[in-house]
């Protein structure tokens, strides 16, 4: 707590401040060199400058790979990396090297409690700013109480139960007793943040408001979105008494009066009240999934199984695979896309798909997908691998390929492809790179047919995207044969001299969805799953008064929802026959959650809150790729690459999973200055 006195006592004195790439509005670096801190709320002028300053705070939200903000892609069980570097320290935190001593992110910590005191003084100083309107001081104070929510919110994901420190903007004469507190409970948490946000909807912009030009700040819908986002957290099995809560949290009390940090009763309540705040969203009339219309001249071929009616009713007229890519990879232009709730240009995104191109190809090329990921990308007419109909038959021997060149809009599949690859839906080939795939890298055009529609195979003798093009390095390969390939666009190259990345909007980073609609949908869909009879729930209404709403488990509310999300991928809606039973239903919604929302950050958080983690993330069965070791061909055939192998590197041979790896460790330095912050479960002070 010394620790963080010091920063608040820092704050207090005007420093200045290191900016990220993530401020929500660009204004002048130097703002607040040029002024003394009495001068701060002297004018709405100054008091603005210091409100849109403090976002330089926060972490880049895409960077969930490397020097990431939390433990991250490399940390969950949808991509891994060779590399052991502090860089990638999410794959050293899963085979157990990262304790409370060595935390690489303990300035997140600091630099969330620095906002978080900001924030405090905002709220406690702004009624002096005397040129300032009601209607401003009123918005000004809701966008106070969101930075204040999102600041809480990061140190929740990582850390777990709070360290509250309410309104006050802490004194600097009081003894150390005055600041040695205990943490929250979850649920205290998570129901202080859900209050920080809806106070913030009473008076920021609504997302038909915003203007344009400031499209990276938060509105309405970004606070309700983030309220359903942990109202469905706060009734997952983990943190609502199921057996994983049991298992992972069952000792773990508070010193003072033995409440459990993580509830231990299962409240069936909670996911109708996850379900009124996903929908609160989708009520706001202003969010609606992105499409690409269909080129005429290249239509995508879909299955006589999807309806062609215009979307929402059906696939008609619809380009799949653009209309779900170009989200990610820079083409659409993000501040006219509806389905972004609240995005970001981020320097992680548009640093991070380097490292799925060969090192040929000035990448780094070692970001690899595992075979369970593949597997779980459906086949064109919406079946599973498992049962795959006769007209789209999914075909497991690797050794059997394609046959002639196919056209799938775009999109085009090389006759010498595996059949495995052949038949399967629009989200895979816009997400995953998987041998014989084709990097179009137009941009690099200039460099020759060397630089352009290349295939890759990542096999030991693909001297492209190979070992043996690995480089200096040894870890820069592909350790699966697959990586990822979401935020790539066929313009991009990181060919030295030739070629570019695609932005978006014209320059600048891509963008990184922090909360999209596809989302709050599929949020919505999992807590009416898991809605017992018919709860009555109390949520705020558009005015920000109680109303009661009742939920039930509305099979027509599901079906709705959820087949609007496979229409726009070009899949048909889901039977009526697989929503009957709650617990199908449940495992079609979260392998959605795992093809739709892949490589975005949520995979990580979801296999904890579900209770899968222990059973799933350490498992070597679920770790297995192609055998990159060996030859794709030699003058006999198939030497040996197209066999589906256990991926033999340390961070999966070494992987665990233990219970206390659900939260991050406090930092021990933390720890020993605030006596009374008991530690997360399972880790040392």
């Amino acid at each position: 707590m010394k620790k963080l006195i010091k920063i608040i006592i820092g704050i207090l004195a005007g420093t200045s401040l290191t900016f990220s790439s993530c401020d929500f509005l660009d204004v002048d670096r130097y703002f607040e060199a040029t002024f003394k801190e009495d001068s701060i709320f002297h004018s709405q002028k100054n008091a603005e400058g210091y409100l849109w300053n403090t976002p330089g705070y926060f972490p880049d939200a895409g960077s969930i790979w490397g020097g990431s903000w939390n433990p991250g892609e490399v940390a969950s069980d949808e991509l891994t990396v060779r590399w052991q570097t502090g860089e990638f320290w999410g794959a050293q935190f899963s085979v157990g090297q990262i304790n409370e001593r060595n935390l690489p992110i303990t300035s997140l910590w600091s630099d969330m409690y620095r906002v978080i005191a900001r924030c405090n003084k905002m709220l406690q100083n702004v009624s002096k700013v005397e040129d300032m309107g009601e209607i401003e001081r009123r918005r000004y104070i809701s966008y106070v109480h969101f930075m204040r929510g999102y600041a809480y919110y990061h140190l929740l994901m990582n850390w777990g139960p709070l360290l509250i420190v309410g309104d006050e903007v802490l004194p600097t004469s009081e003894s150390a007793e005055y600041y040695n507190r205990e943490r929250a409970t979850y649920d205290e948490s998570v129901d202080y943040i859900c209050k920080e946000f809806q106070l913030a909807t009473e008076a920021i912009y609504g997302p038909e408001q915003q203007n344009i030009n400031f499209y990276v700040r938060p509105t309405k819908g970004a606070a309700l979105a983030f309220i359903a986002r942990l109202r469905l957290f706060q009734a997952s099995p983990l943190f609502n008494g199921g057996e994983a809560a049991r298992r992972s949290f069952g000792n773990w009390k508070r010193q003072s009066d033995g409440a459990y940090y993580i509830s231990q009763t299962y409240n069936p309540t909670r996911w109708a009240v996850a379900a009124a705040a996903a929908k609160q969203v989708i009520n706001l009339n202003y969010y609606e999934l992105h499409r690409v219309e269909q080129d005429p001249k290249n239509p995508y071929p879909l299955a006589p199984n999807v309806s062609t009616a215009p979307f929402p009713n059906g696939a008609g007229g619809i380009d799949p695979i653009r209309s779900f890519a170009d989200m990610f990879n820079g083409e659409a232009i993000p501040q006219t896309n509806k389905e972004l709730i609240w995005t970001m240009p981020s320097s992680g995104v548009t640093g991070y798909t380097r490292h799925s191109f060969p090192v040929k190809f000035g990448g780094w090329g070692g970001m690899s997908v595992p075979q369970r990921v593949v597997d779980c990308f459906l086949m064109a007419d919406g079946r599973t691998i498992h049962n795959a109909s006769a007209e789209y038959p999914y075909e497991a021997d690797l050794s059997k390929t394609i046959g002639s060149n196919k056209k799938l809009g775009e999109y085009l599949l090389k006759e010498n492809v595996p059949q495995m690859y052949n038949n399967r839906s629009a989200r895979f080939y816009a997400s995953i790179g998987f041998p014989g795939r084709v990097w179009p890298m137009n941009s690099a055009s200039a460099g020759g047919s060397d630089y352009v529609n290349r295939q890759f195979w990542y096999s030991r003798d693909d001297t492209d995207a190979g070992l043996a093009g690995a480089g200096n390095n040894i870890n820069d390969y592909c350790i699966s044969g697959y990586t990822p390939v979401k935020y790539i666009h066929p313009d991009d190259s990181f060919a030295e001299g030739k070629g570019g990345v695609k932005g978006s909007f014209i320059t600048g980073p891509k963008h990184f969805p922090i909360i999209r609609y596809a989302e709050v949908l599929l949020e919505y869909i999992e807590a009416l799953n898991n809605v017992e009879g018919t709860v009555t729930v109390q949520t705020p209404d558009a005015s920000g008064v109680n109303t009661e709403v009742s939920v039930s488990r509305d099979l027509a509310e599901m079906s709705t929802y959820f087949n609007m999300i496979r229409y726009r991928v070009g899949l048909p809606g889901v039977s009526p026959g697989d929503m009957s039973d709650k617990a199908t239903f449940e495992q079609i919604i979260r392998n959605e959650r795992q093809v739709e929302l892949f490589n975005e950050g949520y995979r990580y958080f979801d296999t904890r809150r579900w209770g899968t983690y222990l059973e799933e993330d350490a498992n070597t069965s679920n770790w297995r790729g192609l055998d990159v070791q060996k030859d794709r061909t030699n003058a006999n055939g198939n030497e040996g690459f197209f066999n589906l192998v256990s991926i033999d590197v340390q961070n999966i041979r070494d992987r665990v999973a233990k219970p206390r790896m659900v939260f991050m460790p406090l930092p021990h330095s933390e720890l020993l200055k605030v006596p009374a912050m008991d530690q997360n479960y399972g880790w040392d002070r």
